[in-house]
């Protein structure tokens, strides 16, 4: 692995990283319930958060997809007023450190922010069952500024199928469609991370934006269902989207996913959600892996990913999404929001040009916003909200 120089880091003064996924509204939830004096990020968080601002500045983070993501044993209202809570500390934090944050709706608000020296503070939403099977929920949470949702998280819901579940639906139900056809008139683009691969072909089947999966790598090269197999990777010219590489260890090095597999059920076994990163769970997560080493993945070995990725998607069709504060484990040279001259060193070794690495950090993500906004215009000037309710498509019952 290379150590970040001058050249990685020149460029991302020119062309600042979007990343497409931190999990650090999750994290102040969980450690300070929200108060914001206990993890004050204009200040060092290290020990405690893979995220502050001192460190996304030395990251060269230029833009943040900030995840309001709530646990999928969250249900019905439960779930949205979570959601709501995670979205108003994102807002907080703009309001808190308006020197250095920018909350942004849309790829103008991106490239103006930029110019201001400012970090593009952007929302997404992380499971479908955030919206409690309602399309006005989904057009409530846009109207606050989420402007993705990821379709599911780790549990199937009742409309789409996940990645690590049992399928329902076989991909996306009559509903499931209908809630991509209202991102897409909405403007909120589509995330295909953590869904199954039926369900990423029925997205991109019925999705007339560009999709995006925020925080996703290559199943060819780490076979593990949270990736996107090449056949999916393929059709991204076709829809104009992206994948944004992910850096968790057990996504993108296949010796890491049986290690990962046991810390989990060693979390279980101390009566801990496997996702748990409270001081308390982590103190489990690092007794474990003082008893068992881990295997290390680099920013080398995601750099293996985006390699891959490129040759089946085309480098227009990539771009980053770390999951920073949402993984108790990273890659060694990408620790925390502060790596990510380390990954653009590596991938300057391999012979990307400073052209192709300005489409991975910047230029992808705002096109693809860009183009999300240009559909929902012109679905917008076709037909209004859609009232459509999973009893009346799916006959299903309404989650309560």
């Amino acid at each position: 692995m290379s150590s970040a120089g001058g050249a990685a880091r020149d460029l991302l003064a020119r062309w600042p990283v979007v990343d497409g996924h931190n999990d650090l509204p999750w994290a102040l939830r969980e450690q300070v319930r929200y108060n914001l004096d206990r993890r004050d990020i204009a200040a060092d968080q290290s020990a405690h958060l893979h995220t502050d601002l001192p460190r996304l500045r030395a990251g060269g983070v230029g833009a943040q997809f900030w995840s309001v993501y709530v646990r999928a044993d969250y249900a019905g209202d439960t779930a949205v007023s979570a959601t709501l809570e995670q979205i108003d500390v994102v807002r907080q934090l703009v309001s808190r450190y308006p020197d250095e944050l920018r909350l942004v709706l849309n790829a103008d608000g991106m490239e103006a922010a930029r110019a201001d020296g400012r970090i593009a503070s952007l929302m997404g939403a992380e499971g479908g069952h955030s919206i409690n099977n309602s399309l006005a929920t989904l057009r409530a949470l846009h109207r606050l500024g989420v402007r993705y949702l990821t379709l599911t998280h780790n549990n199937t819901i009742d409309w789409a199928d996940s990645a690590t579940d049992e399928p329902r639906h076989q991909g996306l139900s009559a509903f499931g469609e209908e809630v991509v056809r209202e991102m897409n008139r909405c403007g909120m683009l589509v995330d295909l991370s953590h869904v199954s691969a039926d369900t990423m072909h029925d997205a991109l089947r019925v999705s007339t934006a560009p999709v995006i999966f925020s925080h996703s790598s290559s199943r060819a090269v780490c076979d593990h269902p949270r990736n996107i197999p090449d056949d999916v990777l393929a059709q991204l010219p076709a829809n104009g989207g992206i994948a944004m590489a992910t850096f968790v260890p057990k996504f993108v090095l296949p010796a890491a996913v049986e290690w990962t597999l046991r810390a989990d059920e060693n979390m279980r076994a101390h009566g801990l959600h496997h996702l748990d990163t409270t001081e308390a769970g982590m103190a489990v997560q690092r007794a474990f892996e003082a008893a068992n080493p881990r295997p290390k993945a680099t920013a080398a070995t995601v750099a293996d990913h985006l390699d891959h990725m490129r040759e089946v998607a085309g480098v227009d069709h990539l771009g980053i999404g770390g999951d920073f504060d949402g993984t108790a484990f990273t890659p060694d040279g990408l620790a925390d929001v502060a790596g990510y001259p380390n990954l653009i060193a590596e991938l300057q070794d391999r012979k990307w040009s400073e052209a192709d690495l300005a489409k991975l950090t910047w230029q992808n993500a705002v096109r693809t916003l860009r183009a999300a906004e240009d559909v929902a215009r012109a679905e917008q000037g076709r037909r209004g909200p859609s009232n459509a309710t999973i009893e009346q498509l799916d006959g299903a019952p309404a989650a309560t």
